[in-house]
């Protein structure tokens, strides 16, 4: 790293920090109204002709922190993770006022801490629940390691059985996520960002770990319920990659979901300024980051962070995004809308928005491709961190904010 490239990640880190501590000692804000508020869909065309939509009722429920991951047990009762660590159950409508004992210590800070949450596909059976977190590095306030684990979840206020399945090898000291999902094989397919240059360290991933095959970091990994890795990955037994690996070139994923038809892992990532993506994952498959990308780093360089600007957005064996956003709206959690609830969104798919503060409604067509996008909620001002569709055909979002909330979503 030049001097001269140090100093600028030096102050921009320290603006950044400067940022953080007014923040943090000004109050939570909540503007969220307390009670249900209604809108309407309807909207106008390209050419200014109207286009009908349902209204929706929005539902809010308070007394989250910076709500993050989202899964609904098998009796309607929800588990919701908080960012610094704490893990609640919204039981019959209600959201216990205890959080749930036996979680593990996160490294809440950079917008890591406690990320993502999913049932078995045999929770049923065997009660077990995963998450996704970042472990503080001994001796050390910024750093973590990405952690996947499992505990058995019978109902109640505790856990039981606690274990760590899969830790990366190498720490990150910057902004990461860790999102993941039981694919339709029974596999976990868990994706580690990797966005923005780090401070130097030993053994700390960087932008370029993206491009890296012997790095978790800007990937997105295949990994048997226990932790391991399966034989049949894409790379496995290639000398130089890592046995998990399943895709490569990935910034930072803020959802993983499965088509509702197809079974295909579709993924929301960030981009940088602008350049937000939406991807359709297939193995063994290159998307990108830090070689080629829509938006312009916070450099002011067109694509990556690091490295000389590049010429173009797309390059030949890398895989071009299915959607993507420019400005970016940091596009966060994502669901396709298969309820009967709502009969004129049925097919299309819900993506949230954090900068862009908003639920966005991409409208697709009888096959399966966008048409049109249309932006709602943003009369809440509420950063959106979830999107999933409830097993009732109800859309429940999370508000990434200090006075966090879940937001129900309707028919008025």
């Amino acid at each position: 790293m030049s001097r001269l490239f140090a100093a600028i990640v030096g102050a921009a880190l320290a603006a950044v920090s400067a940022v953080k501590a007014q923040q943090a000692s000004a109050p939570p804000r909540d503007t969220l109204p307390d009670g249900p508020q209604v809108f309407d869909s309807s909207t106008r065309g390209p050419s200014g002709s109207p286009i009908a939509g349902p209204r929706f009722r929005v539902v809010p429920m308070k007394g989250l922190a910076n709500p993050y991951g989202l899964a609904f047990l098998p009796d309607g009762d929800m588990l919701i993770t908080e960012r610094a660590g704490g893990l609640r159950l919204v039981h019959r409508g209600e959201l216990d006022p205890v959080p749930i004992a036996g979680m593990p210590a996160v490294l809440n800070r950079n917008l890591k801490g406690l990320n993502d949450i999913a049932l078995h596909p045999q929770f049923a059976q065997n009660r077990w629940i995963y998450i996704t977190y970042f472990k503080p590095v001994r001796q050390s306030t910024e750093s973590a390691t990405v952690v996947l684990a499992r505990a058995r979840y019978d109902g109640g206020h505790a856990l039981a059985d606690f274990r760590e399945l899969f830790e990366t090898d190498t720490a990150v000291n910057g902004p990461s996520a860790a999102r993941f999902v039981f694919g339709r094989d029974g596999k976990i397919y868990l994706a580690i960002g990797i966005p923005i240059p780090a401070r130097p360290g030993t053994n700390v991933a960087t932008t370029t770990d993206a491009q890296d095959p012997n790095s978790y970091y800007g990937k997105i990994l295949r990994l048997n319920d226990d932790g391991t890795a399966p034989v049949d990955n894409p790379f496995a037994g290639r000398p130089g990659y890592k046995p998990e690996l399943y895709a490569l070139g990935i910034r930072n994923a803020m959802s993983m979901v499965l088509h509702p038809d197809t079974g295909q892992l579709w993924e929301t990532e960030n981009g940088p300024q602008g350049g937000d993506e939406l991807n359709i994952i297939e193995p063994g498959k290159n998307y990108g980051w830090p070689v080629v990308s829509l938006g312009r780093a916070y450099s002011g360089v067109a694509t990556g962070d690091t490295g000389p600007e590049i010429e173009a957005a797309f390059k030949p064996g890398m895989e071009p995004p299915f959607l993507f956003w420019a400005p970016s709206i940091a596009v966060s959690g994502m669901a396709f809308y298969t309820g009967d609830k709502f009969p004129q969104w049925k097919g299309n798919v819900f993506v949230g928005a954090l900068v862009g503060a908003q639920l966005q409604m991409i409208v697709m067509n009888q096959r399966g491709l966008p048409i049109r996008r249309q932006s709602l909620l943003l009369e809440l001002k509420q950063r959106i961190r979830e999107v999933r569709q409830g097993p009732d055909g109800l859309l429940y979002l999370l508000t990434d904010e200090v006075a966090g909330a879940l937001l129900r979503i309707e028919p008025a």
